[in-house]
């Protein structure tokens, strides 16, 4: 490359765009849906699933399919690369943190790293900027037979706590 070739090089790579990732189509959702006043409940509906899911898929923890990233995409007004990616196996995971090493407690890790941000974005949703305490707390877990196997059922109720401006 000679010298005088170096500024148009520099000015072409500068140009290239960066391929978009599924952390920016989760940026893209989130900001679609807060500047269209969406909830993530009017979304589901209209994809056909539940809010819990289809938050999560949103949020870059699922995979959609063809016809659910297309509904979600136009209601968001998302582009077709966007869409595209709501449709690919995703890396789940969206809290970095140390890994428990305990099988069970691993499971609830796993958990909240998968449906963390779908937590926070419901109970937000709900409820405003706060959040559910785990002192004013009560757990209920039981037994629910299933032929399949038998299932572990937790119910988490925690006392809200709205976050106070001074």
């Amino acid at each position: 490359m000679k010298k005088s070739d170096v500024p148009e090089a520099l000015l072409a790579a500068a140009s290239m765009a960066k391929p978009m990732t599924r952390a920016d189509v989760t940026e893209m959702v989130v900001m679609a849906r807060i500047k269209k006043g969406l909830a993530w409940s009017k979304i589901a509906k209209a994809v056909g699933l539940s809010k819990e899911w289809t938050t999560a898929a949103l949020l870059g923890q699922m995979q959609m399919t063809k016809q659910q990233a297309e509904t979600a995409g136009k209601l968001l007004g998302l582009p077709a690369d966007a869409v595209l990616l709501l449709q690919q196996v995703p890396y789940k995971g969206s809290l970095p943190t140390a890994v428990p090493t305990d099988p069970l407690i691993y499971r609830f890790y796993e958990l909240v790293n998968v449906y963390g941000t779908t937590f926070k974005e419901l109970i937000h949703e709900e409820f405003g900027d706060g959040i559910m305490s785990a002192i004013d707390f009560k757990m209920d877990l039981t037994r629910e037979p299933d032929p399949k196997g038998d299932r572990v059922k937790i119910t988490m109720s925690g006392k809200y706590l709205q976050y106070k401006t001074y």
